[in-house]
């Protein structure tokens, strides 16, 4: 249900008539020959690289819509793709597509428990995924209809599970074709869950015309032609990789290079390579790769970060940061510096268009330049904004106030010269290297700890990765099993029902939180105690 208070689509938005079948057919009409994807895999018992044109990247689209409708999958139903970087996430992905069913990408970081949450609530009716990740898809407590999985683990070589990728993709190819389902541009397409200030992750509906929105906008901004390379290392299951360069890539009519996952040994190699002209990164990378020794030549013309014109970036490397800001509500960048444009150092950019945008105080009222605020967003349900939380009306009415405003949670600081600074995530978020965290998702987990009465999750400090979780914990009384066993049996917990990222690096057992406004929990004097000695508790 799209939030009574979102402004609506006309039937005249940007994209009626089309759907994310259409764009894939146009480019494989058009652009047949074209290299689309290259899969670089890192195991050599495998073929170091792969190849698909436009043409045969549909084709194989085709083979496997069709395998999946043998197996019943038909318009409307969802299908879990749990899978790592890998040519079959992006055949998998379109074929749903092409049915005109859902696809529901999850991390493949989640233990069995959160992917057990993932399927029930998305009512999933089939899974594909692979190797290394079947454990949880058996153990994660849902009966699906089919189960598939890949031949390698992102082109490692793996023990044979479930039914094989490949078999099921060369029996399609033989198989009666499925003509492409005419889905209406507002009909949910994908959908990818994002941590909020919920104990539960919420699933984010994406339609056919939010998909395309983040193709044409992307390919528009970052200025992308035909000829133009993207290397992809970032978890296609999120909103970067998926729609900043894999879907901007596509309207543009140029090539994605995969790799599973970033390797800073391996970066310069396969930009080079293949002739890679951007990519999009994260600060991690770039600190790894100052270490690592640079190729004489390449073709890289910017890097995409959230902050502009790094200077140390600039120095070392001579390539510019492109600032931006996205997330996966607004499907694309709302914010971006030009790539021809004069930026301010450190910031994300100035409004895109097609975004409304406004920084305001607790009370609403709109910040002076240079002062910290809420970032406020709005835009159309449904093209440029995703179109609900999955099955659950009351969030995605919260998430929009009477003018249709997004609440975006985080903190900015808006200048007179039209750019925008990111601050700080607000609401009680944590940024962990690439990957956000819910504090009250982690809290809820520590909660069902016997002995915890009551428990408060903050980010600490990261030099790597911006920031970790660390929890402060009251406990009912002295821990039976002492301190030390207490605190083991917290992250124990934490790490049978949480992914990893979302695990406490350290557990600090304490007598009373600080404390505000009826009773609210400061958790700013907690984050404070980082800038000093620790007095309590350890792990």
């Amino acid at each position: 249900m799209v939030a009574p208070t979102a402004i609506t689509a006309t039937a005249t938005h940007p994209f009626t008539g089309r759907h994310v079948p259409w764009l894939l057919e146009q480019q494989v009409a058009t652009r047949g020959d074209h290299p689309f994807i290259v899969w670089e895999p890192f195991d050599s018992e495998v073929p170091v690289r792969r190849q698909w044109s436009y043409a045969e990247f549909g084709a194989d689209v085709h083979a496997f819509a069709a395998a999946l409708s043998a197996r019943g999958v038909t318009s409307g139903d969802r299908v879990l793709i749990h899978l790592g970087n890998c040519p079959e996430f992006l055949i998998a992905w379109f074929a749903c597509s092409h049915l005109g069913a859902v696809a529901v990408t999850t991390n493949t970081r989640s233990t069995a428990s959160e992917l057990g949450y993932f399927a029930s609530n998305s009512q999933a009716v089939g899974v594909v995924t692979q190797p290394s990740l079947w454990s949880a898809v058996t153990d994660c407590g849902v009966e699906f209809g089919f189960a598939i999985a890949t031949d390698t683990d992102q082109g490692a070589a793996a023990p044979r599970v479930g039914e094989s990728f490949d078999a099921v993709l060369a029996a399609g190819h033989s198989l009666p074709g499925v003509a492409v389902h005419a889905s209406d541009a507002l009909a949910p397409n994908s959908v990818q869950y994002t941590s909020g200030t919920t104990a539960r992750p919420k699933g984010v509906v994406w339609t056919h015309a939010n998909a395309l929105w983040g193709a044409k906008a992307g390919a528009t901004l970052l200025q992308l032609g035909p000829n133009d390379s993207t290397l992809v290392f970032l978890p296609l299951f999120h909103t970067n990789a998926l729609s900043y360069s894999m879907l901007s890539t596509l309207w543009s009519g140029g090539t994605v290079v995969i790799q599973p996952k970033f390797s800073a040994s391996r970066y310069w190699d396969a930009v080079v390579r293949n002739g890679c002209t951007w990519t999009s990164s994260i600060p991690f990378m770039l600190w790894a790769l100052i270490e690592q020794p640079r190729p004489e030549s390449h073709q890289l013309r910017f890097w995409g970060l959230g902050a502009s014109d790094i200077g140390v970036i600039r120095d070392v490397f001579g390539l510019r940061t492109l600032g931006w800001f996205g997330m996966t509500e607004t499907i694309t960048l709302t914010m971006f510096s030009e790539v021809d444009m004069p930026a301010r150092p450190g910031a994300m950019g100035t409004p895109v268009a097609g975004y409304d945008v406004k920084v305001v105080d607790d009370d609403g009222c709109a910040v002076p330049f240079g002062e910290s605020g809420w970032l406020k967003i709005r835009g159309v349900a449904g093209v440029s904004l995703f179109l609900e939380y999955l099955d659950n009306p009351e969030a995605t009415a919260a998430a929009f106030d009477d003018e249709g405003w997004f609440d975006t949670g985080d903190l900015v600081t808006p200048f007179a010269d039209g750019h925008i600074r990111f601050d700080n995530r607000g609401k009680d978020m944590m940024r962990v290297g690439a990957e956000n965290v819910s504090a009250a998702e982690v809290e809820r987990v520590i909660g069902t700890v016997p002995g915890v009465k009551e428990s408060a999750v903050v980010g600490k400090p990261d030099r790597m990765l911006d920031e970790v979780p660390v929890a402060f914990v009251i406990p009912f009384g002295e821990p039976p099993a002492g301190h030390e066993a207490f605190i083991q049996q917290i992250i124990d917990t934490c790490a049978q029902q949480l992914a990893s990222f979302k695990v406490p690096r350290e557990v600090f057992v304490v007598d009373e939180f600080p404390r505000v406004t009826l009773e609210k929990v400061d958790k700013k004097s907690l984050r404070a105690r980082f800038a000093a000695p620790q007095q309590e508790g350890s792990t």
